[in-house]
């Protein structure tokens, strides 16, 4: 478990633990007992933290999302001033890490997707919390300019989800394609919805 945090909650620690256990047995390999048994902790202790399984998948969701939010750090965001050279800089980056240090995450995310398909009450719960990133990202866009922000978000989360799954899970998960690969991906997409002479210049010293 070795993104878990120093001194972390109780509830941080079953949360974490859980997303280890997607990650490396699956949904059926979730259960309280397992979280005791992987966290060291005494038998029971997952239960008076969280008592049923919907209460531990929300858990997890919401642990889930509060580590993707810190996979860049606030000086690593995308600046709108930068054009959209920042902004493929920032994806990039985000991407290329949920491919490589946080894998562990991104396989977590898929498991927890799936099951969200099949249980109403986890999915919209699951909706909820993945809105932060799109509201964010949708304010990028439109700072740079989008017509059509909705539809421009859509096709750079699927873009890099697709990557991300067919890298973690698909037939292309041998290598991870590099940071570089994965910045001009995105940048032949932001090219594509965005002209070029409309957007804002980029910044002297700004992301390259």
């Amino acid at each position: 478990m070795s993104e878990r945090t120093t001194g972390a909650s109780r509830a941080d620690l079953v949360a974490d633990t859980a997303l280890a256990l997607l990650a490396e047995r699956g949904m059926r390999g979730l259960t309280h007992r397992a979280v005791d048994e992987t966290a060291g902790l005494p038998q029971g202790s997952t239960s008076n933290v969280v008592r049923t399984r919907q209460a531990l998948l929300e858990l997890t969701v919401r642990r889930l999302a509060d580590r993707e939010a810190k996979v860049l750090a606030l000086e690593e965001m995308p600046d709108p001033r930068g054009g959209l050279d920042s902004l493929a800089d920032g994806l990039a980056l985000a991407t290329h890490r949920s491919l490589t240090r946080n894998r562990e995450l991104t396989l977590a995310r898929y498991e927890l997707a799936l099951e969200a398909t099949r249980r109403p009450e986890l999915r919209a719960y699951f909706d909820a919390t993945g809105a932060r990133f799109r509201d964010q990202l949708s304010a990028l866009v439109t700072a740079l300019g989008s017509t059509a922000p909705a539809r421009h978000v859509l096709s750079l989360v699927a873009w890099a989800d697709g990557l991300m799954f067919n890298c973690v899970a698909g037939s292309f998960n041998a290598e991870a394609p590099s940071l570089d690969e994965v910045r001009a991906g995105l940048r032949e997409l932001l090219g594509g919805m965005f002209d070029d002479a409309s957007a804002p210049a980029k910044t002297a010293g700004g992301p390259g």
